[in-house]
């Protein structure tokens, strides 16, 4: 696993380390049971405060994606099926709503894009029996 934070973005770090965790256990790059680093490992690799990489697994343990035990670290906890469904809804919301504020621009009007999308949903369908 691999995280990249930026200094410039205006997201709080601990911020960026979560998202971006949660984003490889949707994924499927991290699993049930792997072990994440260190707090302090994690603060050392990517040179920020271990109270930064401390607030960011404890945000991960209360959302449930991660459990901490003591002395032995942090380990990614079963993949929870409502909070992956929730995190499709999320990406799909953003998409669509890109997609709406494309339309508007251009004046496109809203039977037209029920009409591309519903074509885009067949074609994707159609893929999947081949």
């Amino acid at each position: 696993m691999r995280i990249i934070i930026s200094n410039r973005s205006g997201v709080p770090i601990y911020e960026q380390i979560k998202e971006q965790i949660k984003s490889a256990i949707f994924a499927g790059v991290l699993v049930e049971d792997d072990v994440l680093p260190s707090v302090r490992q994690l603060a050392k690799d990517l040179k920020v405060s271990v109270i930064t990489t401390t607030r960011a697994y404890s945000d991960l343990d209360a959302e449930g994606f991660v459990t901490s035990v003591p002395g032995k670290g942090s380990f990614v906890l079963p993949r929870n099926k409502e909070l992956a469904k929730e995190n499709a809804f999320h990406k799909i919301e953003e998409g669509l709503n890109n997609a709406i504020i494309a339309a508007r621009s251009e004046g496109i009007d809203k039977k037209e894009v029920e009409a591309r999308l519903n074509l885009l949903w067949d074609i994707g369908n159609e893929e999947k029996d081949d």
